[in-house]
């Protein structure tokens, strides 16, 4: 999942080589945090959030064959 994530936001910011994903792992939920640039983060949430709520649905649609919840968190 986490290099699905990856290669959709480094397809969208100016920086790509400062896109990181880490990931927290819990029993039935995972959290990928992203992390980038300070000028990229309106680019990756896009206009009224579109964007990431795009990203995250292409992500809850991947992670349905896991059988396991995954969480995309922005980090600044």
């Amino acid at each position: 999942m986490k290099d699905l994530i990856k290669r959709i936001v480094k397809a969208l910011v100016d920086h790509p080589e400062q896109v990181e994903i880490s990931e927290v792992k819990g029993e039935h939920v995972s959290v990928l945090e992203l992390k980038v640039a300070k000028e990229d983060i309106g680019k990756v949430i896009g206009k009224k959030g579109r964007n990431v709520q795009a990203i995250r649905t292409i992500l809850s649609a991947a992670s349905g064959k896991e059988k396991k919840r995954i969480v995309l968190e922005i980090i600044e």
